[in-house]
């Protein structure tokens, strides 16, 4: 894998029409370079410039340089070296961004766990990426770490507090009202804070940007059997470039919004390490914020037309819909915005624009690209329902779903797998050989990703999702996306949200069920069978749900995505069947 990658220059006239912006370049040059050393680019070009903003404070260039410097010389010191695995229980804080580069630098390798991870998912992942140092917050060390740590290959402990980096006075008073948690941790762990005060003395690392392993991260993959990716600092910083050039408002001081945890690719990526590409900052809260409180904050220090925000759909709806927005000045703070994790629907985009004068479009990727493969233009033809455009220096094919080797047309007759190439497509799945070769492929002497997702190409080149392939709905022969009988029951008056999926029946192989959140204002006025007769008048036999259930709230995880599979595995008849099996 060369640093230069073009998209198909045959397929730039569809980009064109489509909206593709002027300020986008479609090539770019990928350096091969480090995050370490594009980090260290960016503090020479703006070393007093903000970078991190977390609890009501600052942090500048300089300061995070030096801090990096100085933990990555304590991780040394503490005999960690290049290759190492070091676990990250962290939330979004100043402690987890140096974490990351301080590793990155030293040539170890991160790899964020959910903080809200139960112990045996935590060791789970400790396992697999067989991490050797846990730097851990003190509040979740007894009740996520103690019970499973003789489980694990963890040698070092690194410990450290929310409120590390607040003034003294602030952090005393903190703890004694118990507004900041504590927690106890074993006598032998190192603290964090005091290792930040190591003279700096690094040892030269070198790291080859194509091949040395940037950081894992949890995946479930194209067989939902959890994995890691094995993303390399060519991979990352190629992303973080893409997404910069796809910011192209954003720049010197731009905010970038940190709902989102740093542990997930996409905040990784668009909130972290996009946010250092661009000489900009990150403003970075430790858990989802109240409307308010997200407001308020925005009001104060974010900048005017120069902040990106990006996230699940959910994210931009709730604030759409904020009934105290207008107590607030943030009409003309967002720029371009970018919804993932889920397909972006006009009335929220449409509710979010209008309050906020930002631009929202929907994107597309997965852990396995770093995780940024497309996103829709910003203006032009704008198109609702698509995933629209592959990034600078990113190309894609709609492949035949049974063997990946035939390219097919354009149009909703030619449904197939949605495959992808360019700089941000993983190494691998660590340790996984075999799921390494079924996922990434070579095709017309590139090398191409299988996503999982099925879908089309329409007329502008742009990609039309229908569903992954493990989540399609097999009735009675016909084949049935629960995405689009979620948008179909999704068009009733009185729903909010939807999730479909499919449960087993001997007579049909598979019957249809949906769980549905009514909105507010139509609790208890609109009934099961009502909306379910709805659905028998406005769509057709075969996409008509046999089951419907109300729910207050849809599960999703922390990025808004919604987990169809725990709801179709909680359901009685998922249960019964495969108990009897």
């Amino acid at each position: 894998m060369n640093g230069k990658f073009k998209v198909d220059e045959s397929k730039i006239w569809f980009r064109k029409e489509s909206g593709w912006p002027d300020e986008v370049p479609k090539n770019i040059e990928f350096p091969k370079m480090s995050l370490g050393d594009m980090l260290r680019e960016k503090v020479k070009m703006y070393p007093d410039h903000n970078v991190i903003w977390f609890l009501d404070t600052f942090m500048k260039y300089r300061e995070l340089d030096h801090h990096v410097d100085a933990f990555a010389t304590a991780l040394a010191k503490l005999g960690l070296n290049k290759g190492d695995v070091i676990a990250l229980l962290l939330p979004n804080s100043f402690q987890y961004v140096i974490s990351y580069y301080a590793a990155v630098r030293l040539g170890c390798i991160p790899t964020g766990i959910n903080p809200t991870y139960k112990p045996m998912e935590i060791l789970h992942q400790l396992k697999i990426t067989n991490a050797v140092a846990l730097i851990v917050l003190d509040a979740l060390y007894q009740e996520a770490i103690e019970p499973i740590l003789a489980q694990s290959s963890i040698k070092t402990i690194i410990a450290t507090n929310i409120g590390d980096f607040l003034p003294t006075p602030k952090r005393v008073l903190g703890k004694l009202l118990k507004k900041i948690p504590t927690g106890k941790v074993p006598s032998d762990a190192y603290s964090f804070k005091a290792l930040l005060k190591t003279p700096v003395e690094l040892p030269d690392v070198k790291i080859n940007p194509e091949e040395d392993t940037a950081t894992y991260i949890m995946t479930g993959g194209t067989t939902g059997l959890p994995k890691a990716a094995v993303l390399t600092h060519f991979n990352l910083v190629s992303n973080c470039m893409q997404a910069g050039a796809w910011f192209f408002k954003g720049g010197e001081g731009a905010c970038c919004v940190g709902v989102l945890p740093l542990f997930h690719s996409f905040a990784m990526t668009s909130v972290m390490n996009a946010a250092i590409y661009l000489g900009g900052w990150m403003l970075l809260f430790p858990r989802p914020p109240a409307q308010d409180e997200l407001c308020a904050t925005i009001e104060k220090i974010a900048p005017e037309g120069n902040t990106i925000y990006c996230g699940a759909e959910i994210l931009f709806k709730r604030l759409a819909e904020f009934p105290g927005l207008k107590k607030y000045k943030i009409l003309g703070k967002f720029s371009l915005c970018v919804s993932g994790a889920g397909p972006l629907h006009r009335p929220v985009q449409e509710a979010f624009e209008q309050v906020t004068g930002g631009r929202l479009t929907e994107g597309y990727g997965l852990t396995e690209t770093s995780p940024i493969v497309s996103a829709g233009p910003f203006w032009g033809k704008r198109k609702i329902g698509t995933i629209g455009l592959p990034f600078p220096g990113t190309d894609w094919k709609i492949l035949d779903i049974e063997t990946g080797t035939r390219e097919l047309g354009i149009g909703p007759d030619n449904i197939g797998e949605i495959c992808v190439a360019g700089p941000q497509i993983m190494k691998g799945y660590l340790n996984q050989p075999e799921e390494t070769t079924d996922t990434i492929i070579e095709f017309e002497g590139k090398t191409f990703l299988r996503t999982g997702d099925i879908g089309y190409m329409d007329e502008d080149g742009q990609i039309v999702i229908l569903d992954r392939k493990k989540q399609l709905i097999k009735y009675r022969g016909y084949s049935v996306y629960p995405k689009e009988v979620e948008e179909l029951v999704g068009g009733h008056p009185a729903v909010s949200e939807v999730a479909a999926a499919g449960l087993p029946d001997t007579e049909s192989g598979e019957i249809i069920k949906v769980w549905v959140v009514l909105k507010d204002d139509q609790k208890g006025k609109v009934s099961e069978e009502e909306v379910l007769k709805w659905c028998k008048e406005n769509m057709t036999h075969y996409k008509v749900p046999k089951l419907l259930e109300f729910r207050d709230e849809l599960p999703k995880t922390l990025v808004g995505k919604v987990l169809r599979r725990e709801l179709q595995e909680a359901d009685p008849l998922w249960k019964g069947v495969n108990k009897a099996g």
